[in-house]
């Protein structure tokens, strides 16, 4: 019997390493400028145009209250989908895929890195370092999502206009 297996995208935040299903991710690109959304939630930083598709970006050091986003030469936007959803996450960096076997998945406890548990999936173990795993589907609730949604499709009418 073959063991059950995750793929995933690490990439960082401030100091912990956070690793999301390759599944949900589309792509990873180097950090571009975002235009700015007037009266959108806190943490959705703006809209980026990727290949005439508006896609919002979300900042998820807002999202997650831990801090601000500092842009370097590292930074990165990886786009995902989430809830038939497409957008961005900013993060500091990206520094690979890794497999991780389920058996190296633990529940997450109720508060990890000053991080709701309902963000995340679980925690990894992988040698000597511990990954936060992404919920991605919780990162937005129903509300932000529909909100997101309207960002791009407003924005994409303004344009058009």
């Amino acid at each position: 019997m073959r063991r059950q297996e995750r793929q995933l995208v690490v990439f960082s935040l401030g100091n912990e390493e956070y690793g999301v299903d390759i599944l949900q991710v589309q792509e990873i690109k180097r950090f571009s400028s975002i235009t700015r959304v007037p009266n959108a939630p806190a943490f959705v930083e703006g809209v980026i145009n990727l290949r005439g598709n508006v896609i919002p970006v979300i900042d998820l050091h807002k999202r997650f209250e831990l801090g601000s986003f500092v842009e370097s030469e590292d930074s990165r936007i990886v786009i995902v989908t989430v809830q038939d959803l497409t957008l961005g996450i900013m993060v500091d960096s990206v520094s690979e895929v890794i497999t991780l076997p389920e058996e190296a998945i633990a529940p997450p406890p109720p508060l990890v890195a000053g991080i709701d548990a309902s963000f995340i999936h679980g925690i990894g173990k992988l040698e000597d370092r511990l990954l936060i795993l992404l919920n991605m589907d919780r990162i937005l609730g129903l509300e932000e999502v529909a909100t997101a949604k309207e960002i791009g499709a407003g924005y994409v009418e303004g344009a058009a206009q």
